[in-house]
């Protein structure tokens, strides 16, 4: 034990950067393969190299690394894979917006110029993160780190694509795409948020050839008429079934176009009838499919109007359509204009409205991938916690569509396709091939698209591990055992990966799906730069260290719900490490090694200390059992009242006498008492607070050379001590209550009083044994029993507690003289403020004049100074 050079003072910038090194050069969390342990691993959401780390990512460490060091004092082979994301569009555009900035534009570059300073970007960030990450005490294993857009990453990358492509599960097909005119890429139905936008139904009459009817229908695109190619009625619509098969003539175009019946139709909604336009709606490009109708894009990449739509090409789409409807209002054509409420989905990256329009991308079938997927969730291969985010994954996964799998974009994952430019043949492969597979021809061309981010992404869990190739952490680490991770990815990331496990591995990629929510500011409201709320982790750990943050993070952190930052609550938690910091302290300052060697085997053991080792198993206990069930907030609640209350404000209280005594054996019992109790109590706050208590520890003992690597308190029978945890809880109540009664009458804890205890018979032996914590928590002179109330003295003072009631006398407690002076002058200054009050209540014009609630609080102020009076008044006449 080295208690002599702790620090006077909590000061974690002293010692947490010092401690990481240390764990570092001792390799505490780089795991090896030994079949003899059983593996416990967790790998790392990978955060995106687009900036800094938040409050979010912030929790998630302090989740993982909760786990992962209690998993490791439990004797696990414990892994915590740390590593980065590539983040396709979302790193793109940064690097492009920063080198505008140089003034220089992308495509001016070229793709290898662009991406060097791509990969100039990651490295920086990615030194960012890291360094962030070890800041917040992560013990995550960085030896194995890994970046998407690693070279075995890659290699992975490539071999499920040409596996699923041989498997006939991915292929190439025009079909409708979500399209962000801004990013000019396509995009996944995962990466597109909806937000309520006010709109309108614009009615257009469409003229029914050679006859004087008309077809009224209403979209709020109008823009997209310049593509319509049929309009639908339901054949079931008695209104238009003498129309079916008939020609409309298009307004502003004079394109003839099919009336068609189809089933998609709702006759309730609208006019019944529906404009289709095959390249622009996902839900017409399926009416085409069935009717054979034609597709016409009407839109390039950019949201331009293209050559196709006539007299408004060259146009933006806004600009065409407020073009378009001046055109139907001069025609004749349009009807009405009707405001309309509705869901527009917007690019989740640069917040533009998507574009649906028919393009050539390359997809992955999602349907039979989705069945074992969803299966294994229904039987609890993988169980989600809290189980009610099941819902969200199954309305997903139930639902699904093709995946689309290609973005226009350079940063990220070629796609390992190869075209042949002489007779078109495909040639899919993991290596760059030297010829054509069907011509032999060597004039080939890579598909200049990548792949969606999370394809990559998908593969996490194993490709980390070294797959596809068979390695030795690959067949130990893998399954993992738990995945923690935000409500808001679970059908971007959280499905992805569980198919691809099932479907690569054949067996799930992880057992536990640990849902935590957001991290919002103290109004509930998300972090923000437009709300100016953001919070930067490293400024909160520069201002009152990691633990303190990591603590703050975890207290009251319940699976799946959203957690408030307030700043109080940091300071809270940094008091509560001051207070463990100096009740440790007191602890080692007063330890003597040698009485303690000499008494360690020692039993004979006061009632305090049958308590605090009782109490300390059961918290134990608890405590692991909490931890299991993912209740991390729970966990920590029960520590922390354990240390603060039980352990420092009590126990430490209660021996006090003994470690100021003489008694040689005693002190050296109550020395290895407080020692295990003390190291006890940090283990279990270790995996929250890693730095403060390894500091401690490392002064503390020497039983083992690191918190890190020491081993878990685990639950011992032996230990349970229900009397004495009874009897104690009894000394407890009774001193509190005794120092309730002196702090309402002012008394000094200098002025002893004695104490007459009528207690029952059940409750009177552990009271007896108490007695000594009496005397000294409770200021008690001495300590008398009575069998009968009449012999309490007149005068005396009473506290109720459970087995009978406390009595002290009066003038014990108080200088009658002085105590008459200090309630004569209470009354005196209580009467008149009773005056006061009533002299402005009885003022007509105050109460008339006043508003109801001023008048209302003075009101309850009179009473308040009425009841405050009349208890002088008894005092006095008490004291008489």
């Amino acid at each position: 034990m080295e208690n002599k050079n702790i620090a006077t003072t909590y000061n974690p910038k002293e010692f947490e950067e010092r401690i990481y090194k240390t764990w570092e050069e001792k390799k505490y969390f780089t795991p090896k393969v030994d079949k003899s342990k059983k593996p416990y691993s967790i790998m790392m959401p990978p955060p995106n190299i687009t900036g800094k780390l938040h409050l979010g990512h912030a929790l998630d460490i302090a989740l993982q690394d909760t786990l992962i060091r209690f998993k490791r004092m439990q004797g696990y082979s414990t892994l915590l894979l740390p590593g980065q994301d590539h983040a396709s569009i979302a790193t793109e555009v940064k690097v492009e917006k920063e080198l505008l900035n140089k003034g220089l534009k992308k495509k001016e570059m070229g793709r290898e110029a662009f991406l060097e300073k791509v990969w100039e970007w990651s490295d920086e960030y990615r030194e960012k993160i890291r360094t962030q990450q070890k800041k917040l005490g992560t013990s995550a294993d960085f030896t194995r780190e890994a970046f998407t857009m690693d070279e075995n990453l890659s290699k992975a990358v490539k071999h499920v694509f040409v596996k699923l492509y041989n498997e006939g599960l991915i292929y190439q097909g025009n079909r409708i795409t979500n399209w962000c005119p801004k990013c000019q890429t396509a995009l996944s139905d995962a990466e597109i948020e909806y937000e309520e936008q006010d709109g309108f139904f614009w009615h257009i009459n469409y003229p029914v050839k050679d006859s004087d009817e008309v077809i009224e229908i209403a979209t709020t695109r109008p823009e997209t008429l310049l593509g319509d190619t049929a309009v639908a009625v339901n054949p079931k619509d008695k209104r238009y079934a003498h129309l079916v098969g008939k020609t409309l003539v298009l307004p502003l175009v004079g394109r003839e176009i099919p009336i068609v019946a189809d089933d998609y139709v709702d006759m309730e909604f609208g006019t019944g009838a529906v404009k289709i336009t095959p390249a622009h709606d996902p839900n017409d490009f399926e009416v085409g499919k069935r009717h054979n109708l034609e597709a016409i894009r009407v839109m390039d990449d950019k949201g331009i109007i293209n050559n196709l739509g006539g007299k408004y090409a060259g146009l933006d789409r806004y600009e065409a359509r407020n073009q378009i409807v001046e055109d139907l209002k001069a025609e004749g054509s349009l009807v009405k204009i009707k405001p309309h409420t509705h869901n527009v989905g917007t690019h989740d990256r640069c917040s533009t409205v998507v574009e649906p329009i028919i393009s050539k991308q390359w997809y992955v079938k999602m349907s039979e991938l989705a069945k074992p997927a969803i299966e294994a969730v229904k039987t609890k291969k993988t169980k989600f916690v809290p189980e009610r985010f099941d819902k969200t994954y199954f309305n997903w996964m139930e639902n699904i569509q093709d995946w689309c799998i290609s973005r226009q974009l350079w940063w990220g994952h070629r796609i390992p396709v190869w075209y042949c430019n002489d007779c078109g043949a495909i040639t899919v492969s993991e290596e760059t091939p030297k010829c054509c597979s069907k011509c032999h021809s060597e004039n080939l061309r890579q598909d200049e698209d990548v792949l969606d981010t999370w394809f990559s992404s998908a593969l996490w869990p194993f490709s980390t591990l070294g797959w596809p190739e068979k390695t030795e952490d690959l067949e130990y680490f893998y399954p993992t055992n738990t995945l923690v991770t935000g409500y808001d990815i679970i059908f971007f990331w959280v499905a992805r990966m569980i198919f691809s496990g099932l479907h690569n591995m054949n067996e799930v990629p992880f057992e536990n799906v640990l849902i935590h929510g957001l991290v919002r500011d103290a109004q509930g409201r998300k972090f923000s730069k437009s709300l100016g709320n953001g919070v930067d982790p490293l400024e909160v750990i520069d201002e009152y260290g990691a633990d303190a943050l990591r603590y703050m993070l975890i207290s009251g952190n319940a699976p799946g719900n959203d957690i408030r930052y307030y700043p109080e609550k940091v300071e809270a938690a940094r008091n509560f490490a001051n207070k463990i910091w100096n009740a440790s302290r007191f602890v080692m300052m007063n330890l003597d090694k040698d009485l303690m060697d000499k008494y360690k085997d020692c039993k004979e053991f006061s009632m305090a200390d049958r308590w605090i080792l009782s109490r300390v198993n059961t918290v134990a206990k608890e405590v692991t059992e909490n931890l299991d069930k993912f209740e991390l907030g729970v966990a920590l609640q029960k520590v922390n009242d354990f240390m603060w209350d039980e352990f420092c404000d009590w126990y430490i209280e209660l021996v006090k006498p003994v470690l100021y005594g003489e008694d040689e054996k005693k002190k050296g019992v109550t020395y290895n008492v407080l020692s295990t109790v003390l190291i006890s109590g940090l283990k279990m706050l270790h995996p929250v607070m890693p730095f403060i208590t390894e500091e401690i520890y490392t002064h503390l003992t020497d039983e083992c050379e690191s918190i890190t690597v020491s081993k878990w308190p685990e639950y011992d029978e032996s230990l349970n001590d229900t009397d004495a945890e009874k009897e104690m809880a009894f000394v407890i109540e009774a001193i509190k209550s005794l120092r309730n009664v002196r702090a309402e009458m002012n008394v000094p804890p200098s002025r002893k009083a004695k104490l007459i205890a009528y207690i029952n018979d059940e409750c009177k032996d552990a009271f007896e044994k108490g007695k000594t914590y009496m005397e000294k928590l409770a200021s008690c002179s001495e300590v008398t029993f009575i069998t009968d109330k009449k012999d309490v003295p007149e005068n005396a003072v009473s506290a109720v507690v459970k087995g009978g009631e406390l009595f002290m006398p009066l003038l014990d407690l108080v200088d009658k003289d002085k105590e008459l002076e200090r309630l004569n002058k209470e009354k005196a200054k209580l009467e008149s403020e009773i005056m006061r009050v009533e002299k402005k209540l009885s003022n007509e014009k105050f109460v008339s004049k006043a508003p109801e609630a001023v008048v209302n609080e003075e009101r309850v102020k009179g009473e308040k100074y009425k009841e405050m009076l009349q208890a002088v008044l008894q005092r006095i006449e008490a004291l008489n």
